[in-house]
C-alpha cells in the first residue's frame, strides 16, 4: 500500500464521526447498511453523513452500490486489512505475530478462579 494511501486512510479515520461510521459498517459485515440506516443508528443528519461517507469513500475506506432507490455502504475489508498490515509489518523487528496480543486463559464454566 502506499505512503500517500495509508495518509488518506488515517486521515478519514482521525475523525470521530468517520471512525464510528467505519466502525459501524465494519460491524455490518460485507451487505452494508443504507445510509438511512447509518443515520438513523448513529443520530446524524443527512448532510453531515453524506459529507463523512464521501470522505470515507475517498479515501477508499468504504464502497457503496445503489440497491433500487437506497445506497448501501460496506467497509472496504481488503483497504482495512492492508491498512493494519502496512502498521505492522516491522512490528517489534520480528514481523506481525509479536503484535498478537498474548492469549488470557479464562477459568472453564462451573469453576471458580483461585
Amino acid at each position: 500500500m502506499e505512503k500517500e494511501t495509508i495518509i488518506a486512510a488515517l486521515g478519514a479515520l482521525a475523525q470521530e464521526t468517520r471512525l464510528d461510521i467505519f466502525r459501524l459498517l465494519v460491524q455490518a459485515g460485507g451487505g452494508g447498511l443504507a445510509v438511512g440506516q447509518i443515520g438513523d443508528r448513529l443520530g446524524l443528519p443527512s448532510a453531515t453523513l453524506s459529507f463523512h461517507l464521501t470522505q470515507l469513500r475517498q479515501a477508499g475506506l468504504v464502497t457503496f452500490r445503489r440497491e433500487g432507490r437506497s445506497l448501501i455502504y460496506a467497509a472496504e475489508y481488503a483497504a482495512m486489512n492492508d491498512l493494519v498490515a502496512f502498521l505492522t509489518e516491522n512490528c517489534c523487528g520480528v514481523g506481525p505475530d509479536a503484535c498478537r496480543p498474548p492469549t488470557v486463559s479464562r477459568p472453564s464454566a462451573g469453576k471458580s478462579a483461585s
